[in-house]
């Protein structure tokens, strides 16, 4: 027999409480409490053997290593996001906005996969068959091996892979799918928990590599309890402005890969193309010989990428002057503020400042200290950079400028991008060969890259 349970559970992180809450005590959200029955089967009576492992514990030295690599997507970004491919019996969650991309990807990925020998079940829980086919068609996605399904039924989706039995598997959405003996709505917590942890069993059992889709909170986490996370192998999440045509692909938990690198996609009239080249996406509409714009070389993973960094300082009418910034960290923008004002002199505590990376790309490294200072004292001063240099370099608080990794390879993307010179820590000149087709300028503080930049 079933037992009938009420309880409240938070739609932002999972947490679960007998009585309703206006403020969540996890996560501290408001009005996340929603109502929730949950059936609880009575085991007393029935065969322990059902609940109970086959598995026995293993020394470690004696568990052979896997030899299975990885499969290829087709799609060479989606592959360096994911470290190198998909592994097989890998179970992956993909968020974005509404509209971004997510089953243009996916559909797009199960074409390559499907075309490569692999047999791929694509199971639609917002779209019919006919719409997916639509879709199909526009993107050229056609492939005997690409079996398509409309069903949200749990028990009708395991028993489609069962008589399909697909290498890859991709439900879109997971939000969409219900078990029946769950009491709660598609899209419950609940739901959402116990569905997942049932793609995980087929996952993992069977081999099959799993990618489910999840839709997004306004704040632009993936919806649902937080626990959903920990359970998948791998979290990427696509973002982006949907009216604008570039997309991002970030991953933000890889149990198989590094999370540091970004797939960089442009959106098409035939689907997701691969941008091979971000330096030139992202440095293909700056003005020359304008104030406050510099570029810096940073690091995205394994890739070196020269993005644009825009600044404007104004005099405030406020008591306290505003500090904005996009795509840069908003502390260390007032950390570079107060070097800049306490080094070197410069007025800032009544000026406004707005500082914005030109893309939509968000940079976390302390390589790009060195652009921001140059890129606020050339708006302050009113002094355009020259128009082929590059700056990379961290900033201490006692204004001096120090080394970090990978020098080499940001100042080969410049060089191969037509730039004359890199603007660096002295400290990084060491220990490899520099090209003879850029000039490299050493520095040790904030003072000598202003006047090597802006003199």
């Amino acid at each position: 027999m079933a037992k009938l349970k009420t309880k409240f559970n938070c739609t932002e992180c999972g947490y679960d409480s007998p009585k309703w809450y206006g403020k969540c005590p996890g996560c501290q959200a408001w009005n996340s409490m929603v109502e929730e029955t949950d059936s609880v089967i009575k085991t007393q009576g029935m065969n322990s053997s059902l609940f109970q492992s086959k598995e026995k514990p293993l020394s470690i030295i004696n568990i052979e290593s896997s030899k299975e690599g990885r499969v290829l997507t087709g799609i060479g970004e989606l592959n360096r996001v994911l470290g190198g491919g998909i592994v097989p019996g890998s179970l992956i969650l993909v968020g974005g906005d509404p509209g971004i991309g997510k089953s243009t990807l996916l559909l797009q990925a199960s074409h390559s996969l499907s075309i490569s020998g692999l047999r791929v079940l694509y199971i639609s829980g917002e779209e019919s068959v006919q719409q997916t086919k639509l879709r199909a068609d526009r993107l050229g996605a056609l492939s005997p091996e690409l079996y398509v399904l409309c069903e949200t039924n749990m028990e009708s989706i395991e028993e489609a892979i069962e008589s399909v039995k697909p290498d890859f598997l991709v439900i879109d959405s997971i939000q969409t799918v219900y078990l029946p003996e769950v009491t709660s709505a598609p899209g419950s917590v609940a739901q959402v928990r116990e569905c997942t942890a049932r793609f995980m069993r087929v996952s993992k059992g069977q081999g099959i590599a799993t990618v489910l889709v999840g839709h997004v909170t306004k704040e632009g986490a993936i919806a649902g309890p937080r626990m959903l996370e920990h359970m998948v192998d791998c979290v990427l999440y696509f973002e982006g402005e949907r009216h604008h045509t570039y997309r991002l692909l970030r991953a933000v938990k890889n149990r198989f890969g590094s999370t540091n690198e970004i797939g960089i996609f442009e959106m098409g009239e035939s689907g997701l193309n691969e941008v091979e080249n971000p330096s030139e996406l992202f440095l293909s509409e700056r003005p020359l010989g304008v104030a406050g714009s510099s570029v810096v070389a940073s690091m995205e993973g394994t890739r070196p990428v020269l993005v644009e960094l825009q600044a404007l300082i104004t005099t405030t009418n406020f008591p306290a002057p505003r500090r904005m910034c996009t795509g840069i960290d908003h502390h260390r923008m007032n950390l570079i503020i107060a070097v800049l004002e306490k080094r070197m002199g410069l007025s800032l505590q009544n000026q406004d400042a707005y500082l914005n990376v030109a893309g939509g790309v968000k940079l976390d490294e302390p390589a790009v200290d060195l652009a921001i200072a140059v890129s606020i004292a050339s708006s302050l001063r009113d002094l355009s950079t020259k128009p082929f240099d590059v700056f990379f370099g961290e900033v201490g608080l006692t204004g001096e400028v120090r080394g970090v990794s990978r020098a080499e390879q940001r100042v080969k993307e410049a060089e191969k991008l037509g730039f004359k010179r890199v603007i660096l820590p002295e400290k990084s000149l060491k220990g490899w060969r520099h090209p003879k087709g850029i000039e490299l300028i050493g520095v040790t503080t904030v003072a000598q890259a202003l006047k090597a930049a802006l003199d």
